[in-house]
């Protein structure tokens, strides 16, 4: 369980540095990301980071659980993220659940992800 905690802690160190190579190492090509209505692909993801219309300047974890079986491996986040989306400046409190696939050729990578706002 811990390569799974650290793959996910490689993810948000990628997300803070905007690391797009880092990303698409740790999200499967078939990713799909669902926030409220809104559901996103890998490529609608790097492509924000790319092109730095989204920003993360700050991850604050507050509780992360880590579930590993065999090659499937789920992980809990809940904490603070701010940042820019579109020029705009946000921050919410966040409640992530990430569904990991392991391979021999990859280690752990996202295939599906839900996010919502807490408060």
């Amino acid at each position: 369980m811990e390569d799974l905690r650290d793959a996910e802690r490689r993810l948000q160190t990628a997300q803070l540095a905007g690391d797009v190579e880092a990303l698409d190492r740790l999200l499967d090509d078939r990713l799909i990301f669902t926030f409220g209505a809104n559901v996103h692909t890998k490529a609608d993801d790097l492509e924000l980071h790319r092109t730095r219309a989204q920003v993360v300047t700050r991850v604050a974890e507050e509780e992360l659980t880590v579930l590993a079986d065999g090659r499937t491996g789920v992980t809990w986040f809940l904490g603070t993220v701010e940042g820019t989306l579109s020029g705009a400046p946000f921050a919410a409190r966040m409640r992530y659940t990430r569904t990991w696939l392991h391979d021999d050729t990859h280690g752990w990578r996202i295939i599906a992800a839900h996010a919502s706002t807490t408060d």
